[in-house]
């Protein structure tokens, strides 16, 4: 307490200079409309860069769960989108929200769950991924695994919570492929050289191939639907017979940098499987 009052006395003439200028202030503000007007937009410019900074800080920490907000929104529109390319949706517009698409679920035979890459190695010669997301979130062994940006492979084992996906960049990985233009079909796989670059074999000689043509699924696996990019011919070579080519592709998908995917859940995958099965033991 001494110190305080010991404080107040030796500064009591540049306190009491503060004081009557905070009041000088005050009514030259409160009596011109001019002296108003400037302190008010100061007094806004400074508060609006705080709450400006406050809200950049925040939304800083939140980032986690915006990102995981988009992941599942970009997962409903996706599906939207693959059935009504492939002509299965039926598309109700909501008059209360023009922009609003809902699907009769009779009719969504793809569906898309985010998941997020926790683990992924390109480097070996049987390269496994592993997913933050397992049977709780609905995933289950063999559904296909891709991203905005094309294919990453296929879910091998499972747990509660966690999943992992034999990679594109696997000696075992095998999906069907086309090419994007003509529709001429081959066998996808990986030759062990480059993280982002993979095989299509047994192209057809007659095929339109050129280089920087586009590659993507045809749909005939119950893997992935059809339509989902690959990547870009690099380079084409035909076989020793000169009946098939051996297309190089350059991956749309950088596999050393995953880091949010989309594992594909195929509803009609067991009536497809029973009905190959059936034609198997027909033939």
């Amino acid at each position: 307490m001494r110190q305080i009052i010991s404080f107040l006395l030796r500064n009591k003439h540049s306190l009491l200079f503060l004081f009557l200028l905070a009041i000088a202030l005050g009514l030259t503000i409160q009596s011109h409309s001019y002296h108003r007007s400037t302190f008010i937009n100061s007094a806004n410019f400074v508060s609006g860069g705080v709450y400006e900074s406050a809200s950049s800080v925040g939304s800083y920490f939140n980032l986690k769960t915006h990102n995981e907000q988009l992941l599942e929104e970009n997962s409903r529109l996706r599906a939207y989108i693959t059935h009504i390319e492939q002509g299965t949706t039926e598309i109700v517009i909501d008059s209360a929200f023009a922009k609003a698409l809902t699907a009769t679920s009779s009719t969504i035979q793809y569906e898309f769950i985010p998941a997020r890459v926790i683990d992924n190695n390109y480097a070996g010669a049987n390269n496994i991924i592993t997913l933050k997301g397992g049977e709780g979130d609905s995933i289950t062994t063999e559904m296909g695994v891709i991203t905005s940006k094309g294919i990453v492979g296929i879910i091998n084992h499972t747990s509660n919570g966690y999943s992992t996906v034999l990679s594109l960049l696997h000696s075992n990985f095998r999906t069907s492929a086309k090419l994007k233009n003509s529709g001429h079909f081959g066998t996808l796989s990986w030759d062990g050289k480059h993280p982002n670059e993979v095989l299509l074999s047994d192209i057809q000689q007659q095929a339109p191939v050129k280089e920087g043509d586009t590659i993507e699924t045809n749909g005939k696996s119950a893997y992935f639907p059809k339509g989902i990019p690959i990547g870009t011919i690099k380079e084409a070579r035909l076989d020793e017979s000169k009946n098939f080519y051996t297309i190089r592709i350059q991956l749309f998908n950088d596999m050393t940098s995953l880091q949010s995917v989309y594992v594909i859940k195929n509803n009609d995958r067991a009536a497809i499987e029973t009905l190959q099965e059936l034609s198997e033991d027909e033939e």
